[in-house]
Order: C-alpha cells, then structure tokens, then sequence
C-alpha cells in the first residue's frame, strides 16, 4: 500500500517509461511527416485533439473509479478479517475456559497462519512459507494436501472445534457462534479471492492507449508551425498525465499483485499476529512489518 510520503521519480518514470518510449518516437515521426509532407497535410484545428482529450479524461475518470472501488473492496474484506480475527480468540477464551490451554492456543496459531496463507496465496507466493512454526507437522501435512491451503487450514480448526463439542468441552450454542465466526472466514476469503480472479477488460485498456496515442498524433500535427525543441517536451508532459493516471488505475484494479500499490496484507496479517499473541499473553511478540520507502506490503 502506498502511504503518504515522497515517492521516488525513479518509480513512477518506470511506471510510463515504455509508454513515453512510444509518444516520443510518434512526435518524431509526426513531426518529420509534417516537415516533408506538410503542403499535402489538411489543416488540424486544435478542437479535434480538445475533444480526443476530454474524452480521454472521461474514460480514465470512469476507469479510476472502478479500479479505486476494486481497491477498497478488497481493502474492506481485510479490515473484515481483521475483525473477526479478534473475535475468534476472544470467543475461544470465553467459551473454552476449563479446557487444556494448548487446545485454544492451536486453534488460535491456525488462525494466523490462515492470515499469513491467505495473503500470500492471493499474490501467487507460497501460502505455507514462514507459518510452517504455526502449525504442527501433522496439519503441515494435511495441508500440503490440498491445492487451497487457506481453505484446508480453516477445516482443521473447523474439525477441532466439533470435536470440542462432541467431548462436550463446548455445547451446541457455542459450537454455533464460532461456526458462524468460521463462515465469516470462509465468506471473506472468497471475497477476496473473487476480486483476484475477476480480470477488468483489457480491451478497455488498449482502447484507451490506442485514444491517447491518437490524441498524440493530432496535438502534434496541430502544433505543426511550433519548433520540434518545444513540441516533443510538451507531448511527452501531456502524455506522461495520461498515462500515469491510467498506470495507477492499472495498479489499483489488482489490489492483490504483490505491487507497492496493494492491499498491505503482509502488514495486516502481522497486525493480527500480534494482537491474538498478546491476547493469548505470550512473550515473543513479531515486530510490526516496517514500510519499504514510500510503501508497506
């Protein structure tokens, strides 16, 4: 997640680097057309690239819109996980007060290796590296097993948790209340995981690179009778606004690429290994993950 601090240059000029590569190599070749071939070019008022442009800025609002609502959906479905995470413990330490207290603390240890699974699963990285403390060698191997190991972590306590209920350790209006807490998970992570499988169209994207190239051609041979030292820089600055906008909306669509513009999953999830740690009184407590720069992953 980008926080509010000074972003590099040299980010955001690799961001559009390519992109510039392409608006400089058109003002060049428009600009040497318009040079050899300028008798049999038609005159190119500057209200054909006003309206190129303004119908850009209308695409890109739209698209940064959607991209931003992308973004915060996902952000809300953590700040959801977050809070039901909290709930969990807090639920097993009311509910399982006479029972071994190592039970409560291996339910509560899967919970946040699910948190840690779960993010990494959703940025395509290995769901089980660095949790593999968190859990025991049995449930390591159960949840080799499966090809989701958040879902396969989530049935192991799921299991526990009726096996709990069938020693009567828990009655049935107890075994209730963290099933619905278990379900919250569940719905969460589909959440999470239909944002991540739903692709924005990429022809919307092509089009709109296609107008803004367009809109390049015409500003240039608009800007003709204007010397090519003046005319490319111009080009370039106009066309970096555009671009750099649409960048940001590119990133933003995915909240879950591991990018400095994601969701901060890996931070959220140490947010909520600390807090069931402490609720749990234990003393190693993980240290808060720090931002990279100008982001925090």
């Amino acid at each position: 997640m980008l926080l509010d601090r000074k972003i590099s240059f040299a980010y955001i000029f690799k961001k559009v680097r390519f992109d510039l590569f392409i608006v400089l190599l058109i003002g060049l070749v428009t600009n040497l057309l318009t040079v050899l071939i300028n008798e049999y070019l038609p005159e190119m008022p500057l209200t054909i690239p006003t309206f190129l442009g303004t119908a850009i800025s209308i695409l890109l609002s739209f698209k940064m819109n959607q991209s931003y609502d992308r973004w915060w959906e996902a952000r809300k479905v953590w700040g959801a996980i977050v809070n039901d995470s909290r709930s969990f413990v807090l639920q097993l330490q009311a509910f399982l007060d006479h029972t071994d207290p190592d039970v409560l603390r291996k339910l509560a240890h899967r919970q946040i290796a699910w948190c840690y699974a779960l993010g990494q699963s959703l940025r395509g990285l290995n769901p089980l590296e660095g949790v593999e403390s968190l859990l025991s060698a049995e449930d390591c191997a159960t949840v080799l097993s499966h090809t989701n190991k958040p879902l396969a972590i989530l049935q192991l306590n799921t299991r526990d948790i009726r096996e709990l209920r069938l020693q009567g350790a828990i009655d049935v209006f107890r075994h209730v209340q963290l099933d619905n807490t278990l379900v919250r998970f569940c719905d969460s992570m589909g959440k999470a995981e239909r944002i991540n499988g739903t692709v924005f169209p990429a022809t919307y994207r092509h089009f709109l690179h296609f107008l803004i190239y367009l809109f390049m051609i015409t500003l240039a041979i608009s800007l003709k009778d204007v010397e090519m030292i003046f005319e490319i820089p111009l080009l370039l600055l106009i066309a970096a606004g555009f671009l750099l906008i649409e960048k940001s909306a590119f990133h933003l669509q995915d909240p879950f690429r591991n990018r400095p513009s994601d969701v901060s999953v890996t931070a959220i999830a140490r947010t909520i290994d600390i807090n069931i740690r402490q609720l749990l009184c234990e003393e190693t407590i993980p240290e808060p993950v720090q931002p990279n720069g100008f982001y925090i992953l």
